[in-house]
Formats: structure tokens, sequence, C-alpha cells
């Protein structure tokens, strides 16, 4: 897969209102035009607590804007009750959604629709995140733990006429999002992007690269797993980024548009 945009670009399209992005993951699937694409994902080696975004983006055929689906750690219930939240927007303008529960008009301060839900879950887990296309433009997700097979609803919206069902352009990307802290500062986190699956098979994951102000200063790393999967991770352990304030907990099963 080659990649046709440049950083600036890629940056502008992935949100409107811009986090610390620190790393793409460009990725492919056999056949673009897809209707059902699954997107495995584990964080068993994030901190549990706000601050960090795992997400997969994809532009589909007849707009401009994308959407993305992804994973964001919380701050434990209690005890043992760890939580994690699941997201699946869209920055579509004129999307629509009936899922009223789960989402909310808007996406980062612009246009499109929010979707997000804090769950109970074990973060050694691996998920599985699933984009259907459920009828027309109209299109759901869902996180699944592999491990017991609870399925866990995201969201769903409807994007406008004329969508089509064709990933023009796609990217995974981790993203740092409740403060600026000094490189050296930047909290440590690991997550695996597993290889996107479609009804048409298997794709790939191309290396990932690092971008933003803190690009060769915040301990990036990766391997490649077994499956072809990567294990990334960056920042510094035992280290808190200033001005990183942890907020009170959102609820132990909250639904919300806020990351």
């Amino acid at each position: 897969m080659q990649i046709y945009f440049s950083l600036l670009t890629v940056m502008a399209v992935l949100s409107p209102a811009l986090g610390m992005f620190l790393a793409y993951i460009p990725w492919d699937v056999p056949k673009n035009d897809v209707t059902h694409v699954t997107f495995p994902m584990n964080i068993a080696n994030a901190p549990h607590e706000r601050g960090y975004y795992f997400s997969q983006y994809y532009i589909l055929t007849g707009q401009e804007k994308g959407n993305y689906i992804g994973l964001l750690p919380r701050p434990d219930a209690g005890p043992g009750m760890s939580v994690i939240r699941a997201a699946f927007s869209t920055f579509v303008p004129g999307s629509t959604t009936d899922d009223d529960d789960y989402c909310s008009p808007g996406a980062d301060g612009g246009p499109g629709i929010s979707c997000a839900v804090d769950f109970d879950g074990s973060y050694a887990n691996t998920y599985n995140l699933e984009v259907l296309n459920t009828h027309g433009t109209t299109w759901n997700g869902t996180a699944v733990d592999t491990v017991t097979g609870r399925r866990i609803h995201i969201g769903s919206y409807t994007l406008p006429a004329g969508t089509g069902t064709t990933m023009q352009w796609h990217t995974g990307f981790v993203e740092y999002f409740v403060a600026t802290p000094p490189c050296d500062e930047l909290p440590y986190t690991s997550v695996v992007f597993g290889v996107p699956k479609t009804d048409a098979g298997a794709g790939d994951l191309e290396d990932p690269y690092e971008v933003g102000a803190c690009e060769g200063k915040d301990n990036f790393k990766f391997t490649r797993t077994a499956d072809g999967g990567l294990d990334i991770s960056a920042g510094f352990p035992k280290k808190e980024a200033k001005g990183n304030v942890r907020l009170p907990h959102e609820g132990y099963f909250a639904v919300g548009n806020d990351i």
C-alpha cells in the first residue's frame, strides 16, 4: 500500500481538534470494497488512566472526511474493576443517528456523530473492533472480547447518501490527548494492533512511523508479533506528564461522546 497524503494532510483529515499524535500505522485489506472489517487490538500494557487513544481511521468513497473506531484506557472503577472506553465516530457532515443511548451529534468540535461506551473489561484480553455496514449507508461499531465472546455495542450512525463502501484511505494512530507534556515526561504506554480482517481475508500492517513534536524523543519502539501484528510502545515509565490531572472516574458502564 502506498501513502499518497502528506503528513500535514494526514493530520488535517484525522481530527479537527488535534491531540498529540505519536505514530501512524498504515494498513490494507485484501479487498477495499468492504461491508465488514475487524480490527484486533490489545492494550494489556497500557496505563489504566485517561490520556491515550488507540484507533483505526478510514475514509470511504464519496466523502472527504473519515471515520474511526478505537479503544481508550480509563481509570479503574475500584480494586480489580478495570474500565475501558470504546469509541466509534464519524467526521462526515450530514451524518445522522437514532442510536441516542450511545451516540450524539458532533465530533471533536465539528460536524459528524460521536458514539462511545465505557465498559468493565479485562485489559489482558484482545478486543476485535468490528465495523459493519448493516444496510444502505448505516454502519455499526462493536467491540468483541475474544476471550469471553462478549459483544459490546459502541454505536451506529448513517452517513449521507452517496457514501460508498470502499475504504479509499486508512491508517491507525496512537494519540495522547489530555495534555502536551515535555517529550521526556510522556507517560509510558503499549498497544498491539492486530492485522485487519474482512470477509475476503486478512490484510496487512506496514511498519508504523513516528509523527509530531516528540518524534525521536518519546522512546518510540515497535516489534512484530507472530501473526503479523505490531506491538508499539512509547513514553517513559514512572513519569507523569505535567498538567496531566487524573480526572474522576466517569462511570462503571457509561456512554458519551467525549474521549
